[in-house]
C-alpha cells in the first residue's frame, strides 16, 4: 500500500446519502491511490442561496488544499461543480457545458432529437409565466421543470385547468424562483441556453417498461456497466424495486445500448459516468428515452458490485484520476441484485424506527446487504406534495443480492421484518 502523501487527493463535491455506504463497501478497491475529502454542504443541506460560483472559485484558489482530483454522485448542483472545477484547474472530468446541457431536459430533448429521433416523444418548452398560453402539446400530456428534482412538480396534463391551475401554484412559483436559483447561476455563467431553470417541459405521454442504461465514457469511448429493470406501483407509478440484471430481451437491450452510446456522443460527454432511463412499449415494441443523467446512480452502484464485482463509485473514482476503468463481468457474489424502496403511500406516523446498531444487525441476515434508514421514530411521514413522487414518501432503502428475482423477495421480507418499522395512520 502507499503512503499517505503518495495518495491522490480527490474532492468529493456535495456529497450524497450514499456515498459513504457505497465508498465503503468498495474501500479496498480505492484506498491505496486517493484520499477522499469531503468539503461542505452536502447536497441536502445546500441552501437556495449557496453561492455555487464562489463555492467553485474558493476550491480553485486551493482553499480547500490540494485538488488532484474532483468527483461528486449528486445530480444538483453537484456534477456540475465538480465539471466546472476539473475544466478550470485542468483535471479530468466532463465539461460544465456538456453536464449542463445533458441535465436540462429540454436542452437534452433537442440533443436527443438530433442523435436518435426514433426514440424521443414529442415534446415542447413550457413558460409558467404564460399560463393561458395555448397547449404546448395534445392533451393528455406529461409536465415536468426543465430540471428537477426527483419528480417534484412531474405532472400528468389531462387539460387547460389542470395546466393553468399547476402553473399558477404557490409551489411553481416557489420551484423556479428558489430552488432553480442555484442552477440559473450555473446556466449564466457555463452555457449560452436562453432558457434557464425557470421553465418546464411538455412530454407526450409513454408507456412501457422502465429500465436505467448505466454507463461511462472515458476518451470518447463510451462502455456500458448495465441495465437496471425498474418496478413500479401501477396506480401511483411510485418506484418498488431495482433490478439487476435486466429481464428484457436481448435484442431489445442491445438496442438501449446502442441509443445510449449515440445519445451520450451527442451530448458531448467526456470522463463521467452517465443513467439514462428508458422506457420499452411491448406493445408498440417501441424504446422511448425518458432522460438523460450525466452521472452516476448512487443507489445502484452496489448492484453491479454484487453481480459482476465491481462498484460504480470504483469506475467514478478511476474516471476523477485520469484512469481507464477495468470491467468485470460476472465475478460477482450473486447471481442478482436488487434495491427496494420502503415507502408508505398514505399519511402515517413512525412509531418505531431501527437505530444504528439494530441496522447492522440486521444487515448481517444476509451477506453484503445495505440498508439506507430515512427515518427515526416520531417523523411524520405526510407532505407527499414535496415528496420525491408526489403520491407516497419513501422511509427506507434496501439493497440485496441472492439467487434470483424471488429469492430477493424472501430476503427483502426478511430483511424488513427484522429492521421492524412500524407506522400508524395519521389523524389530522
Amino acid at each position: 500500500m502507499r503512503v499517505d502523501d503518495e495518495r491522490r487527493r480527490v474532492l468529493v463535491v456535495l456529497e450524497t446519502h450514499w456515498d459513504r455506504r457505497q465508498l465503503e463497501v468498495c474501500r479496498a478497491a480505492w484506498e491505496a491511490r486517493a484520499e477522499l475529502v469531503f468539503p461542505p454542504p452536502d447536497d441536502v443541506e445546500c441552501p437556495y442561496d449557496f453561492d455555487v460560483l464562489a463555492f467553485i472559485d474558493a476550491i480553485c484558489r486551493g482553499d480547500h488544499g490540494r485538488v488532484d482530483g474532483v468527483w461528486s454522485s449528486s445530480d444538483y448542483p453537484g456534477a456540475t461543480v465538480a465539471a466546472a472545477i476539473a475544466t478550470r484547474l485542468g483535471l479530468p472530468g466532463p465539461r460544465p457545458e456538456h453536464v449542463i446541457g445533458a441535465s436540462h431536459k429540454y436542452a437534452s430533448r433537442q440533443a436527443q432529437q438530433r442523435a436518435v429521433p426514433e426514440a424521443v416523444p414529442r415534446f415542447a418548452l413550457v413558460d409558467p409565466a404564460l399560463p393561458d398560453a395555448p397547449a404546448p402539446l395534445p392533451y393528455p400530456f406529461f409536465l415536468k421543470p426543465v430540471k428537477g428534482a426527483f419528480s417534484v412538480l412531474a405532472r400528468r396534463i389531462d387539460g387547460p385547468e389542470t395546466l393553468r391551475a399547476l402553473l399558477a401554484s404557490e409551489a411553481v412559483t416557489e420551484f423556479v424562483t428558489d430552488y432553480m436559483a442555484v442552477f440559473n447561476r450555473l446556466v449564466a455563467a457555463y452555457t449560452d441556453l436562453e432558457a434557464d431553470g425557470r421553465f418546464f417541459i411538455a412530454e407526450e405521454l409513454l408507456a412501457g417498461d422502465l429500465v436505467t442504461v448505466e454507463g461511462f465514457v472515458c476518451e470518447g469511448r463510451v462502455e456500458l456497466l448495465g441495465i437496471v429493470d425498474s418496478t413500479v406501483d401501477p396506480a401511483t407509478r411510485s418506484f418498488l424495486r431495482f433490478d439487476y440484471p435486466s429481464a428484457l430481451p436481448e435484442s431489445v437491450q442491445r438496442y438501449m445500448e446502442d441509443v445510449a452510446r449515440r445519445v451520450v456522443r451527442e451530448l458531448g460527454l467526456d470522463g463521467c459516468l452517465f443513467n439514462i432511463e428508458m422506457a420499452w412499449d411491448r406493445e408498440r415494441d417501441r424504446v422511448s428515452l425518458v432522460e438523460v443523467n450525466p452521472r452516476v446512480c448512487g443507489q445502484f452502484a452496489d448492484l453491479y458490485r454484487k453481480v459482476d464485482g465491481t462498484s460504480s463509485y470504483e469506475i467514478g473514482l478511476a474516471l476523477a484520476l485520469g484512469e481507464r476503468p477495468t470491467l468485470r463481468r460476472g465475478s460477482g457474489a450473486f447471481a442478482a441484485a436488487a434495491s427496494f424502496p420502503l415507502r408508505v403511500f398514505a399519511p402515517c406516523r413512525v412509531r418505531a424506527a431501527p437505530d444504528a446498531a439494530a441496522i447492522a444487525a440486521a444487515e448481517d441476515l444476509f451477506p453484503e446487504t445495505l440498508v439506507w434508514s430515512e427515518c427515526v421514530a416520531g417523523d411524520r411521514l405526510a407532505d407527499f406534495a414535496e415528496d420525491e413522487d408526489g403520491a407516497s414518501h419513501r422511509y427506507a432503502i434496501l439493497n440485496l443480492g441472492g439467487d434470483s428475482r424471488a429469492d430477493l423477495e424472501t430476503r427483502r421480507a426478511a430483511l424488513a421484518e427484522r429492521l421492524g418499522y412500524r407506522m400508524e395512520p395519521l389523524v389530522e
